[in-house]
């Protein structure tokens, strides 16, 4: 059996005698309101989507809301994953991230919570110059593309 790497936390051994990813799985939302994405800016100083772990036994659509509604203060629509990537946060920390599709109807300007230190609604042109993943600038203009 091979035996998990000290220096790789996030690879566990697996009966079958090979490592596997032992990944946290982290849903966000591609929102676009009135052509603005709404953007948070974590811990690392980037800005991210809406959205946030899936916990044990949670259904992620469900997930999801409730992360929404957590961080924007925004009932949302969730719809179907469709972009997903592995993010090495750190050499020792990776995480699954699933985004998908999500609208919200509503009038109220979104409110960010204390899990983030700011909040941004941007245009989507101008979502490449900032500081966040690529993959998160992926799937924005992935999902502009399917909204447009």
């Amino acid at each position: 059996m091979t035996i998990a790497d000290k220096a790789r936390p996030y690879l566990v051994p697996h009966p079958s005698g090979y490592l596997e990813y032992q990944l946290p799985i982290s849903l966000k939302a591609a929102i676009i309101w009135r052509g603005l994405v709404p953007l948070l800016k974590n811990e690392r100083d980037e800005w991210e989507l809406p959205g946030g772990k899936l916990e044990v036994d949670e259904d992620p659509k469900l997930a999801l809301e409730r992360e929404i509604d957590e961080e924007l203060s925004w009932k949302v629509s969730v719809g179907e994953p469709f972009h997903a990537w592995v993010y090495q946060i750190r050499p020792d920390r990776h995480v699954f991230v699933l985004s998908y599709l999500a609208t919200y109807n509503g009038t109220a300007q979104p409110a960010y919570s204390h899990e983030h230190k700011e909040l941004l609604l941007v245009p989507v042109r101008d979502v490449p110059a900032l500081n966040m993943p690529h993959p998160y600038k992926e799937a924005i203009s992935l999902a502009a593309g399917r909204l447009s």
